[in-house]
């Protein structure tokens, strides 16, 4: 049976091996499966799954990182805030997944642009303390030598006192180690899973700011623009793929300057980011307009539904709005590319989904006698 592939131009020059993902099939009027349809992996893409808890929004992104850890010539990279991914890495149906799941992510210090370091730390650039701290940044490497700048310089104590503080509590984090993450090992065959479950707002996004710089930096010819050196950073043959979960956390701090950069600038080195969040009225506008797919799953909220709206693209009858899915697992799926729009039933996991809401009715308790508490 034919299977459409969403991301490409209609009768495009396209190699037939080139590495697509399968998604699901087309949903008939009746809810029965129609047409396969599945995603292009041959080139990168800007992404968005949304919808509200319980239609299945991390389920896709995971159906997503199953199919790109499987394609040729990719490298899948997943942001796991809430711990749910952890399953790609488990024995899967039919053919395996390669994945391996970090649960102690850390990331270079001067993976960090000097100028984001005063935001990150909670410091105003424009004063004392964040000035230091911006210095600090600028002339070391690592965590240690910042803080022991800050410690050695002819700033006043207080000021010193103050801008020590801030580092000391971000060397607390645990997200800083001079053999952090760099492109070469997030740049493997095998899809990467970051556990960020038991990490603040402020390390996480620290985190994967990092990770997107140095997926970006290695494909336009390795090297970040703050090092020393362009050639001390590697490069990397295979294309990234960024997959973030609950993305409006990292967009409203300091890894929104990062993942703006994929969106707007992404294509032309080979970089590709999905996000997902169940507020898209939270992401910047750039994130939506300047995605080529978006999956949208059942959304009820207006400022969410106003914000999806804002980019209704021009070749669809009616708005998402009024297209919008209302089981779990259904999805609208955006194609810019062909300048389509489809209704999706999404494929089942091959792997476990971890992120199923508990049920009291599946707790299995002990049977005692009757207690009183006093």
């Amino acid at each position: 049976m034919h299977t459409e592939v969403l991301g490409r131009r209609p009768h495009a020059d396209t190699d037939a091996d080139a590495p697509t993902g399968r998604i699901g099939h087309h949903r008939a009027r009746d809810g029965s499966h129609g047409t396969p349809v599945a995603i292009d992996l041959d080139r990168p893409h800007a992404g968005v799954v949304v919808g509200k808890r319980g239609y299945g929004k991390s389920y896709t992104l995971g159906v997503l990182a199953e199919e790109a850890a499987r394609a040729r010539g990719t490298a899948p990279v997943v942001v796991d805030p809430m711990g749910v991914f952890g399953g790609l890495a488990v024995d899967a149906d039919g053919e395996s997944i390669p994945a391996a799941v970090v649960a102690t992510p850390t990331i270079r210090a001067d993976a960090i642009p000097p100028d984001r370091w005063p935001q990150l730390v909670g410091s105003d650039p424009d004063r004392p303390v964040g000035a230091l701290v911006w210095h600090a940044a600028s002339a070391a490497d690592t965590l240690s030598e910042m803080r022991s700048l800050v410690a050695d310089s002819d700033a006043d104590a207080d000021v010193r006192r103050a801008a020590g503080n801030r580092l000391r509590r971000a060397d607390a984090w645990g997200v800083f180690a001079p053999d952090g993450l760099d492109a070469a090992t997030l740049g493997g065959p095998e899809a990467t899973i970051l556990d960020c479950a038991g990490l603040d707002d402020a390390p996480a996004n620290a985190l994967v700011a990092g990770v997107a710089a140095a997926l970006y930096d290695a494909r336009v010819g390795g090297g970040s623009p703050h090092s020393a050196t362009v050639s001390d950073r590697p490069s990397i043959r295979r294309l990234p793929w960024l997959f973030v979960d609950e993305a409006h956390v990292f967009f409203d701090g300091i890894a929104e300057g990062a993942l703006r950069t994929l969106l707007t600038r992404g294509r032309a080195p080979g970089v590709s980011l999905v996000a997902a969040t169940q507020r898209p009225s939270s992401l910047p506008a750039v994130a939506v307009s300047q995605s080529d797919l978006r999956i949208v799953h059942r959304l009820t909220a207006g400022p969410d539904l106003r914000a999806l709206a804002t980019a209704d693209p021009a070749y669809i009858d009616e708005g998402v709005a009024e297209a919008m899915p209302t089981a779990p697992g259904e999805a609208l799926i955006l194609d810019d590319t062909a300048e389509a729009i489809r209704t999706v039933t999404v494929r089942e996991r091959d792997t476990p989904h971890g992120g199923a809401s508990p049920r009291a009715s599946a707790v299995s308790l002990p049977t005692t006698g009757r207690s009183v508490r006093n």
